[in-house]
Parts: structure tokens; C-alpha cells; sequence
């Protein structure tokens, strides 16, 4: 794993975070590896391999970021590591799921909880982008938080009754044990829609919405203001005519903050 680079003018403080978190994922990464050698070492080829594709797993975030010159909050690094090493390395591969029955409760809360805010932070980019003019409101950006999370927790459950239907893999043991997963798959977004609502209404600060904050302060790119429509029109116009057109007005390097769509 590569040491994530500091942004420029950074404070100290959150350098040591920062620096704290890749020691943290490291760490991690590291007991997968040796895991991974153990396995080879004892012949347990599948194991291996199992092990082997959860580091790579681990490294997707980071890779993308480096590939896509896109900036992650380490802490939305740090929960992602987290969950794919709790949920396939320690639930699958250490039997966690079967030692404690709240393992898969924790875990699919944890997700509902992650999917939540990555929908909340793909409806930020979409109603930030330069080409797209949504006037999306609190209340929508809320729902559509929610639905993106229990929908990929509904597919991830179809995926289930699909590779127990082919493989008899056993994922889902009873109807019961399904449905606890999607509820709590619900309840983890439904929490993180409610703090997305009271971010873009202006009641909130905290929780992981500052990291939201800094992902939109790093990726100034993802984030064009968005040319007015009348604007263009009329500056389309001037140009046909051979007329200069006057200059766009500045609107800011990250177009329109999250309080200005808080309409309803």
C-alpha cells in the first residue's frame, strides 16, 4: 500500500490523522498477507487464492485513486478497508459468521451505512456537475441516499439466493436470516439519509459529511459550476451574429454549495 500524499496546505493535525489511518490499513492489509503466506505454505490453495483476492480487494480504493487522480478522505479509505476485511477475511475465512450470530446483523448495517453515503456523494456529483441541472432538494437527495443503499443490499441478496440456488453455497440459510439483512440494510441507510438531510440543510457538520466535504475540496474538477442556460443561449447567439459575448459571471470553483439546495 502506498502512503496516501498529503494535500497542500494541510494542517499538521489532520496529517497525523491521515498518517494514522494508512498505519491502521496497513496493518490490516498485513495480517491478510500473512494469512495469505500461511495458507501457501500449508498447501490450502483455495484459501490462498480466497485471501489473496480480499488484499487485492483492499488496494481497490487506493488504486483508484491514484488511477483516476481523485482524492479519497482516508477515513472513507480507512471504513472501506475495514468492512471488506471484517466481512471476507474475519466472516469468511475465521468463521465469524458462524461464532457470532450478530457478525452478519453488524455487517450489513455497516453497509446499508457505507452505500448510503456513497449514494449520497454520487447525487452531490451529479447535482454539482457542469452538464447536469437536477435542482435536486434535501428531501431528494436524502431519498435517493436511501434507495441506492437498500437497492444494492436487495441485489446483493438476489446474488445470494442465486449462488445457493447454483452451488447450494449456503448463504442463506432461512427466509428469516434474509429478511433481518435487509431491514438492517435499510436501518444503516435510513441513518445515514437522515444525517445527509440535516448536512444539506445546514443543521449538521460533523459525522463523515466533512469528509464528503474535503473529497469536494480535493476534486475541484468533479465539481464545474454549471453554465447558466440562458447564459449560453444567449452567448450562442452573440457568437452567430459575430458580437462578442459578454464574460459568464463566477460562481466559485466548486459550483453551488450544499446549502443552496436545500429548497425543501
Amino acid at each position: 500500500m502506498t502512503r496516501t500524499e498529503p494535500l497542500p496546505g494541510t494542517d499538521p493535525a489532520t496529517n497525523r490523522t491521515r498518517t494514522i489511518y494508512w498505519w491502521i490499513s496497513a496493518a490490516l492489509q498485513a495480517v491478510i498477507a500473512l494469512g495469505l503466506g500461511a495458507a501457501a505454505l500449508e498447501g490450502l490453495w483455495m484459501n490462498a487464492f480466497l485471501l489473496g483476492a480480499i488484499l487485492v480487494s483492499t488496494m481497490v480504493p487506493h488504486a483508484f485513486s491514484r488511477r483516476y487522480r481523485i482524492y479519497i478522505p482516508p477515513e472513507l479509505e480507512l471504513c472501506t478497508i475495514l468492512f471488506l476485511f471484517a466481512s471476507f477475511y474475519l466472516g469468511d475465512m475465521r468463521g465469524y459468521y458462524t461464532h457470532f450470530w450478530w457478525w452478519d446483523v453488524a455487517l450489513h448495517t455497516s453497509s446499508g451505512l457505507l452505500l448510503g453515503l456513497l449514494g449520497f456523494l454520487l447525487v452531490y456529483v451529479i447535482n454539482q456537475h457542469k452538464r447536469v441541472d437536477p435542482h435536486l432538494s434535501a428531501s431528494f437527495v436524502a431519498l435517493f441516499a436511501f434507495s441506492f443503499a437498500v437497492c444494492l443490499g436487495a441485489l446483493w441478496e438476489i446474488f445470494e439466493f442465486g449462488l445457493d440456488a447454483a452451488f447450494a453455497a449456503g448463504m442463506q440459510p432461512s427466509l428469516a436470516d434474509t429478511m433481518t439483512d435487509l431491514i438492517v440494510d435499510a436501518l444503516g441507510a435510513l441513518v445515514i439519509s437522515v444525517a445527509g438531510y440535516c448536512y444539506v440543510r445546514g443543521h449538521a457538520e460533523r459525522f463523515l459529511f466533512h469528509a464528503i466535504r474535503r473529497f469536494v475540496e480535493a476534486n475541484p474538477r468533479l465539481f464545474e459550476p454549471r453554465p447558466e442556460a440562458g447564459l449560453s443561449r444567449e452567448r450562442t447567439g452573440a457568437n452567430a451574429r459575430g458580437r462578442a459575448s459578454p464574460p459568464a459571471p463566477s460562481r466559485g470553483s466548486l459550483g453551488r454549495s450544499p446549502r443552496s439546495w436545500a429548497g425543501s
